[in-house]
């Protein structure tokens, strides 16, 4: 009896390999050798679900936005405050390092490819809906602000958690769990503060 495989979980091993390789290695030296190496395939079987190495890259952006997604969603009834859900965000350990550092490294291959500027403005689009729902749920305050505040309050959270994420990858020593999660409760508590002065 033939093995029966399961393609769609094959697709998410090699995403989540080229993840870790890009990590590792830099989104050039990420070849799809490498990445079908280390995902102990030969080349013909990644290449049997991926035509080029551009589309292994999106899977695992989409991978990412998914696993993403799902830690910052969570029940009304179960959601921690918002701090705590947006530290999910942050490089504070081994797989969240690997997906901030494959994201700096994707960030730094756009400005030179149309497609994959296609594909950041919609993961853009996509993370800013994320992140306002879970700013809306964590501070009850949000709808009474007016819209130009929770834009601008929006778009601060959003800059700062992407600059602790690229200071992070490139020096984790200065920047370790502890301090990652320290700077964000201040940005979020000045924000927090600014925006129900000045708000509503």
């Amino acid at each position: 009896m033939p093995k029966i495989v399961d393609h769609a979980q094959r697709r998410e091993e090699i995403a989540l390999v080229a993840c870790r390789v890009v990590a590792e290695y830099g989104f050039e030296q990420a070849t799809i050798v490498r990445i079908a190496r280390e995902a102990g395939y030969t080349t013909g079987m990644v290449a049997h679900y991926f035509d080029t190495k551009q589309d292994i890259i999106i899977a695992a952006l989409r991978l990412i936005l998914t696993r993403i997604e799902a830690r910052l969603t969570k029940p009304a009834d179960a959601a921690p405050d918002l701090q705590t859900v947006l530290t999910e965000t942050l490089p504070i350990d081994a797989q969240r390092y690997i997906e901030c550092a494959f994201w700096t490294a994707f960030w730094g291959q756009v400005s030179a490819d149309k497609r994959l500027r296609r594909i950041n403005s919609w993961l853009h689009r996509e993370y800013m809906r994320l992140f306002e729902r879970c700013i809306a749920e964590g501070w009850p305050e949000w709808a009474h602000w007016s819209a130009t505040v929770r834009e601008q309050v929006l778009r601060s959270i959003v800059t700062f958690i992407n600059g602790i994420t690229a200071s992070a990858v490139v020096n984790l020593r200065d920047w370790p769990a502890q301090r990652q999660v320290e700077q964000l409760r201040l940005q979020l508590t000045m924000l927090r503060a600014w925006a129900n002065k000045t708000g509503r």
